[in-house]
């Protein structure tokens, strides 16, 4: 009887793409996963620019987008698992995304000037 052991390969990342819809992930060996958007609240609560600032991680193991804390594993999204993060932690998260935000809107405060005026001694 003939056995062979076939070896077990990571998939690994090697292209992303966000869309309103989907995050859509192209694999080293050819496949391509898409899955909603919805799956991951912070890619979804995310802006086009924070969604194109990815990076991957583990030899491509997993994909991190540094600007929305969010990590990703490739195997999650071949498993069909969504992100595991709770109500709290992501209300939390978008609380301090919008106080971000606010201060990002204000102007910036101006400064009072102090001029450098020497007093003349008296006497």
């Amino acid at each position: 009887m003939n056995s062979s052991v076939s070896e077990v390969q990571v998939a690994q990342a090697q292209k992303v793409r966000v869309t309103d819809e989907e995050l859509i992930v192209d694999l080293v060996d050819g496949r391509t996963v898409a899955v909603p958007v919805q799956w991951y609240p912070r890619l979804a609560h995310g802006t086009p620019a924070e969604r194109r600032n990815w990076k991957l991680i583990g030899r491509g193991e997993g994909i991190h987008w540094p600007d929305l804390d969010e990590d990703i594993a490739v195997e999650d999204l071949l498993t069909g698992r969504p992100s595991g993060e709770s109500q709290v932690s992501l209300q939390r998260w978008l609380k301090s995304r919008r106080a971000l935000a606010h201060t990002r809107m204000r102007p910036p405060r101006r400064q009072s000037r102090v001029r450098g005026r020497h007093r003349r001694a008296r006497g």
